[in-house]
């Protein structure tokens, strides 16, 4: 079993933040998976589902991004699950909006959601899906970017970026994942 986490924050006026990108990402991928309904299970929302021929849990963290970690942690150790079949769906304000990056270990960034996941998980080395939300250009700017909703313009290059996502997450579920970053290079006309 996979267990695929989109990061956010849940409060339904925050539902088209910018830092709510990792639960439209795993939004999308139940949407065209045909995963079950979401229900209420470790401190956040699950669906179930098959991705090609793995069995993946998506979970939306319901405690605030400052505190994935603790559902994450939850739902990995009931299944048992090894860090490397952890998955976080993520905002990446170093990324190009538009652009993902694949990577599995490496440092926080100073995403809060990603630090709670390492303290409560105990290593780093699980699997990153950087979705990029591109950087405000100062430091000053960068919380309302983040907590600031994708913009009419932003659909353009959304949209096509998440349902992309969901059509090669098969590719991530294969542990394929430069694979999957060139379908959605392409996909992003890079």
């Amino acid at each position: 079993m996979l267990l695929w986490t989109g990061l956010g924050n849940p409060e339904t006026g925050m539902s088209r933040n910018r830092h709510n990108v990792g639960f439209m990402a795993v939004d999308r991928i139940a949407d065209r998976h045909g995963f079950s309904p979401w229900r209420k299970r470790f401190r956040g929302e699950i669906a179930e589902g098959m991705i090609g021929r793995h069995k993946v849990l998506l979970l939306k963290p319901m405690t605030y991004m400052n505190l994935s970690g603790e559902s994450v942690q939850q739902a990995a150790g009931f299944y048992k699950l090894p860090a490397d079949a952890i998955t976080a769906f993520h905002d990446e304000l170093d990324l190009e909006p538009g652009r993902i990056r694949v990577k599995r270990g490496g440092g926080a960034a100073g995403h809060n959601g990603l630090r709670s996941m390492d303290r409560m998980l105990g290593t780093k080395e699980y699997w990153r899906v950087r979705l990029g939300i591109g950087h405000p250009g100062s430091r000053e700017r960068v919380t309302g970017h983040v907590l600031g909703d994708f913009s009419r313009t932003d659909r353009e290059w959304l949209d096509p970026m998440l349902d992309t996502l969901a059509d090669e997450a098969v590719l991530l579920a294969d542990g394929k994942p430069e694979l999957f970053m060139t379908r959605m290079a392409a996909q992003a006309g890079e």
